[in-house]
C-alpha cells in the first residue's frame, strides 16, 4: 500500500505482513495510534496483560510455541525497564522475540522528558539487536529487518523503540512482504566427516536442543539416535527436544541429572551436540564437559557461525540449520544394528525417573508427578515453569511429550510460569497448559491469572508452597548451616486468592489428597488452581535440609 497512513497504521499493516497474528501488551499513551489501529484489525489477537514483565514472558513463551517472533508492545520507561526481564529471557533461551517500545516525541529527547530512556542504549547488552524509528516511512524496512534479525542464525529479540509522534506521522510508505528465510546451507564435507568420526567413536553420546529447534527437527534426530542406538540427552530445560518415549532417550542435563547420565556423558568419547550452546547450566559450571574437552572430539552443529568455537574448541564445527542437519542423518545408513548404548540409557534414565515414596513426607512432590502422569498424557500437556526447586521434580519424573510441551526459562527467570501457561493456552486451546511454580515464583507475575481469565484461557496453575525462597535457602544451609537469614516467605491463601481472580481453586496438604483434587481439576473449565503445602525439609527431590547441613 502507498496511500497515506499514520505510522501506527503503516506499523500494524507491516507486522501483519510479517506473520503476525497476536500482540501482547500493556498499554501506553505513546502508542495510541498502534492500539488504534489494532480496533480495526481483526486478524491480530491483542493480549491485554497486567505487567509488562508478564506481557514480556508470554511474547517469548508464544515463540518458543511457533518458532515466529513473540511480539510485545509496552510503554516508555517503567514499562521498558520492567519489560526487560523477557528480553534478557528471549537472548539466552535463542527465541525470537520483539519488544517495541513507545518513546518520548523526537522534540523531547535528551531533555530527560517524561520517562525517557536511551534505548538503543539500555536494551544493546541485552538484544540482538536495538534501534529507534524516526522516520514512519521506513517503518516496513525496519520490521522486516527486525523480523529476520530475530530468526536467522540464533534466533533471539529485537528491540525497537517508537517516538509517540513518529507513529501519528501521516506518510505514503511501501509495505514490505514476508521474507525469505536465510538458513545456513549445509556444506557436504561437514557432514560426510562428521558421520565419519560418529561411525569411529566407541561411546558416543549426543546432546540436543536450543536454536531453531523444532517439532520436526526431534521427530528426524529421533530416527537417526533409534538407527544408530546413540544415547541422546537435553541441554538444560529443553527436554522436549526429542519425545521421551524415544528408546535412546537418556534424560536431561542441567541441576540435579541422573548421576548415570552424568557418567556416560564423561566417559564419552565424541559428543554430538546440535542446537544447544552448551551453557553453564548444561555443562554444570563448564565441568561436565571443560572448553577444551580433553579425550573427547567435540562436533557442534549450530546455525549461528558466532557460537562456533566462542567458549568450547570445537573439533568439527558445523554451521547448518538443525532440522537441514537432522533430516540429511535420517538418510545416513547405519554402520550395523544400533549399539547397545542407547538402549542402556534410556533404562538407566526411566529407573531414575519412577517416583518412589520418601519416608516422612506428608505432601510428596514426587508422587504428585506420578498422579499427574496416570491421568494426562505427555502430548497433551504443555508444562510451564520458571525459577525454583519445585521445578526439578518435574524435570526428573515427568515424561515429555514432542515439542512444544516445555516452557520453561534456560535464563532461570522467576515469575515466567503463569505468563508462558497463559501464552500457551492461547497458543494451543486443545491441550491443556499446566503452569508450576513455587510460592516466591508465583508472586512474581501471579497477576497475570487475572489475564488468563480475562482471556478465556484454559490452564491448570500448581503453586506448590514451601514458606521459603527454596533455592536460596538450600544454597544458604550449604554455605552457611543454621543461619537463615532473608529466605522465609509468609504467604497469603492462594487458593483464595485464585477464587478472587475468578479461578477454581482448593488447597492439597496430603499425597493421598493430590489425586482426587486433580480429577476435580480437570472436571472444570478456565483456570483452575491448587495449593500445594510441603514442608522446607525436603528442598529437593534428592536431599533434604539436614542432609546439607550434616554434609
Amino acid at each position: 500500500m502507498t496511500t497515506q497512513r499514520n505510522g501506527g497504521r503503516v506499523l500494524v499493516d507491516n507486522l501483519i505482513a510479517q506473520g503476525c497474528d497476536r500482540i501482547f501488551h500493556v498499554p501506553g499513551e505513546s502508542f495510541l495510534a498502534v492500539l488504534d489501529a489494532l480496533h480495526d484489525t481483526p486478524q491480530v489477537d491483542l493480549v491485554t496483560c497486567r505487567q509488562e514483565g508478564g506481557a514480556a514472558f508470554m511474547a517469548c513463551a508464544d515463540a518458543a510455541m511457533t518458532g515466529r517472533p513473540g511480539v510485545c508492545f509496552v510503554t516508555r520507561g517503567p514499562g521498558a525497564t520492567n519489560a526487560s526481564i523477557g528480553v534478557h529471557v528471549a537472548m539466552q533461551d535463542s527465541q525470537p522475540m520483539l519488544l517495541f517500545i513507545g518513546d518520548v516525541d523526537r522534540a523531547m529527547r535528551d531533555r530527560e522528558g517524561f520517562q525517557e530512556v536511551d534505548f538503543p542504549a539500555m536494551f544493546a547488552p541485552l538484544a540482538k539487536w536495538a534501534t529507534r524509528i524516526e522516520d514512519a516511512r521506513r517503518i516496513p524496512e525496519y520490521v522486516a529487518r527486525a523480523w529476520n534479525v530475530a530468526t536467522t542464525g540464533r534466533p533471539g529479540p529485537v528491540v525497537i523503540a517508537l517516538p509517540e509522534d513518529m507513529l501519528l506521522d501521516q506518510v505514503e510508505a511501501v509495505d514490505r512482504p514476508a521474507l525469505a528465510s536465510n538458513y545456513a546451507a549445509l556444506d557436504p564435507d561437514d557432514f560426510t566427516l562428521m558421520l565419519d568420526q560418529v561411525h569411529q567413536a566407541e561411546r558416543p553420546v549426543a546432546i540436543v536442543g536450543g536454536a531453531g529447534w523444532d517439532r520436526a527437527t526431534g521427530i528426524a534426530f529421533d530416527v537417526f539416535a533409534r538407527r544408530w542406538g546413540i544415547p541422546v540427552a537435553a541441554a538444560f530445560r529443553r527436554q522436549d527436544a526429542v519425545p521421551n518415549n524415544s528408546p535412546v532417550w537418556a534424560g536431561n542435563l542441567g541441576y540435579g541429572p541422573n548421576p548415570k547420565l552424568v557418567e556416560r556423558i564423561k566417559a564419552a568419547d565424541l559428543l554430538l551436540v546440535v542446537g544447544a550452546r552448551l551453557g553453564e547450566a548444561t555443562t554444570d559450571g563448564y565441568t561436565l564437559v571443560t572448553p577444551d574437552h580433553p579425550g573427547q572430539t567435540l562436533i557442534h552443529v549450530h546455525p549461528d557461525p558466532g557460537e562456533m568455537n566462542r567458549v568450547y574448541r570445537v573439533d568439527i564445527p558445523v554451521v547448518a540449520d538443525v532440522y537441514d542437519f537432522a533430516d540429511m542423518l535420517t538418510r545416513a545408513a547405519p554402520p550395523g544394528p544400533p549399539r547397545e548404548d542407547g538402549r542402556n540409557a534410556n533404562a538407566e534414565w526411566r529407573d531414575w525417573s519412577t517416583p518412589r515414596p520418601r519416608a516422612g513426607v506428608k505432601l510428596d512432590l514426587g508422587l504428585c508427578v506420578a498422579a499427574m502422569r496416570e491421568r494426562i498424557a505427555p502430548d497433551d500437556a504443555i508444562i510451564c515453569n520458571g525459577a525454583g526447586n519445585f521445578s526439578g521434580w518435574w524435570h526428573r519424573y515427568w515424561h515429555y511429550g514432542e515439542q512444544p510441551s516445555q516452557l520453561a526459562p534456560t535464563a532461570g527467570a522467576m515469575g515466567y510460569g503463569v505468563p508462558a501457561a497463559v501464552a500457551a493456552a492461547l497458543r494451543a486451546p486443545d491441550r491443556l497448559a499446566i503452569a508450576l511454580a513455587g510460592d516466591g515464583d508465583f508472586m512474581m507475575n501471579g497477576q497475570e491469572l487475572a489475564t488468563a481469565v480475562q482471556h478465556d484461557a484454559q490452564m491448570l496453575v500448581l503453586v506448590i508452597d514451601n514458606g521459603a525462597y527454596g533455592t536460596i535457602r538450600m544454597h544458604q544451609e550449604r554455605e552457611f548451616p543454621t543461619r537463615l537469614s532473608g529466605t522465609t516467605l509468609k504467604n497469603p491463601d492462594f487458593a483464595a486468592l485464585a477464587r478472587a481472580y475468578g479461578c477454581w481453586s482448593e488447597t492439597v496438604e496430603a499425597s493421598e489428597d493430590f489425586g482426587p483434587a486433580l480429577d476435580r481439576a480437570l472436571e472444570h473449565r478456565g483456570v483452575r488452581l491448587l495449593h500445594l503445602k510441603t514442608d522446607v525439609e525436603f528442598i529437593t527431590a534428592g536431599t533434604t535440609i539436614n542432609a546439607i547441613r550434616n554434609r
